[in-house]
C-alpha cells in the first residue's frame, strides 16, 4: 500500500538552485513551489574545480566549512546573507566566480531560531534548531573530551548526522545508521569499525551519543551537527544492494526525488550527489563528488533515473553506484514530489 505524506510540497523545506557567478554581489531566488528561506546552504561550482561550502543559520552568514576538506570554519564573504526565497552572496570565488556555473542546496531547520540546551551529566549543552515536520536540525555543542549525548531536538531517533569540529582540522564523521561504524565526507574510504565515534550507541529520539574521538568530542572544542530523520515520503536515508548490471537495482522512496547522495559501505568510492535541477530528464549522469573539489560529471558511471516513487540504478558492473554483486550502498534522498499526497492522491506520473 502506498504511504500517505505529511508534506505535499516539499519545496517548503528543501530546494536546489542553479545559478552563475558574477564575481561580485548577487541575489539566488528560489523558483519552487513555496518560498523558502534556508538554514544551510550547500554549494559547489559546477564549471570547474572549487569547493564545495556549507552555510548555516546557526553559526550565521559568512561562516563556511568545506564538505570535501578536513579544515576548520573560516569567515569569508560567500552566502552573506538568508533571504525569504534564496540567499545573498559576496564576492567569494568559491561560491561567486565571474562566469562559472553553481549548484546550490538548501534545507529549511528552524528560521534560524535556535533552543539553548543547558549542561547536565554527560550532556554538554549547546543550541539546537529543529524542524520536526521535514525532519532536519543544525545542533551546536562544545566537547568535553568524556563520552556524552548532545540533544538534537527532532522527537524521533536521527537517520543520519555529519558532524565537524570547527575549530580544527578533523575529518567530517556521518553516522548513517550503524552506530559500531563510521564514515567520513570528505573521503572516498570505506566504513570503518570503531567505537571512539558513537560509542557503538545509536541515537535515540532525543540525543545521539558521542565517544572521544578529536573529530565529534575533543575538550573545549565547538562543534556542528547536521541530522536528518526520515519522513514519510519526503526524505528518507536507506541502503541498497548492487547487483552489477545495467539493469540495476530499483530503490523505492516513496517519493520522486528531486536529490540523492549516495555511498559504496565495503569500497573506496566517491560521495555522489545527483539531483534533478542538473538532470530535468531520465537519464541523470550529471553527479558532484561530495568528497572531491572536482568539476561535475556527466559519465555513465553513475547513471540513475528519477521515478514517481523512487530511482533506479543504470550504471554496471565496473560503474560507481552499483560495483561487484552484493556491495551495499547507502543513500539519502529528498522529494520533488510525493507518490501519494496526504489526502491519498497519486501524483501525476512522471
Amino acid at each position: 500500500m502506498a504511504a500517505y505524506t505529511t508534506i505535499d510540497d516539499p519545496s517548503a523545506y528543501f530546494q536546489t538552485a542553479l545559478y552563475t557567478g558574477n564575481g561580485s554581489t548577487q541575489n539566488i531566488t528560489n523558483d519552487g513551489n513555496s518560498d523558502l528561506k534556508p538554514d544551510l546552504v550547500w554549494t559547489k561550482c559546477r564549471s570547474g574545480a572549487s569547493h564545495h561550502t556549507n552555510v548555516d543559520s546557526s553559526r550565521g552568514a559568512g561562516i563556511q566549512f568545506y564538505p570535501n576538506l578536513a579544515n576548520a570554519e573560516e569567515t569569508v564573504s560567500g552566502v552573506s546573507a538568508f533571504l525569504t526565497d534564496g540567499f545573498s552572496l559576496g564576492n567569494n570565488g568559491t561560491a561567486n566566480s565571474d562566469g562559472a556555473t553553481y549548484v546550490a542546496w538548501q534545507w529549511k531547520a528552524n528560521a534560524g531560531t535556535t533552543v539553548s540546551v543547558t549542561e547536565s551529566g554527560n550532556n554538554p549543552g549547546g543550541t539546537h534548531q529543529a524542524n520536526t515536520t521535514s525532519g532536519f536540525s543544525i545542533v551546536t555543542y562544545t566537547g568535553t573530551g568524556a563520552t556524552g549525548t548532545v540533544t538534537h531536538g527532532l522527537g524521533v531517533a536521527p537517520n543520519m548526522i555529519l558532524v565537524r569540529n570547527r575549530d580544527v582540522g578533523d575529518p567530517w564523521a556521518v553516522y548513517y545508521g550503524d552506530a559500531t561504524d563510521y564514515l567520513v565526507l570528505n573521503d572516498t574510504a570505506a566504513t570503518v569499525d570503531n567505537a571512539a565515534w558513537w560509542n557503538d550507541t545509536a541515537p535515540s529520539s532525543t540525543v545521539f551519543t558521542v565517544n572521544t574521538d578529536h573529530s565529534v568530542n575533543a575538550d573545549g572544542e565547538d562543534y556542528i551537527a547536521y541530522c536528518f530523520a526520515n519522513v514519510q515520503s519526503f526524505s528518507k536515508v536507506g541502503t541498497y544492494v548492487a547487483n552489477a548490471n545495467v539493469d540495476g537495482p530499483f530503490i523505492y522512496c516513496g517519493f520522486k526525488p528531486a536529490w540523492i547522495l549516495r555511498k559504496a559501505l565495503p569500497r573506496a568510492e566517491p560521495w555522489m550527489i545527483i539531483d534533478n535541477k542538473r538532470n530535468p530528464v531520465n537519464v541523470a549522469a550529471s553527479n558532484l563528488d561530495a568528497s572531491s573539489n572536482g568539476a561535475e560529471s556527466t559519465t555513465a558511471d553513475y547513471d540513475i533515473d528519477f521515478v514517481s516513487n523512487g530511482f533506479k540504478v543504470k550504471s554496471g558492473a565496473t560503474s560507481y553506484g552499483n560495483h561487484t554483486v552484493g556491495n551495499i550502498y547507502i543513500y539519502m534522498a529528498f522529494a520533488e514530489n510525493p507518490f501519494v499526497t496526504s489526502t491519498g492522491i497519486p501524483t501525476t506520473a512522471r
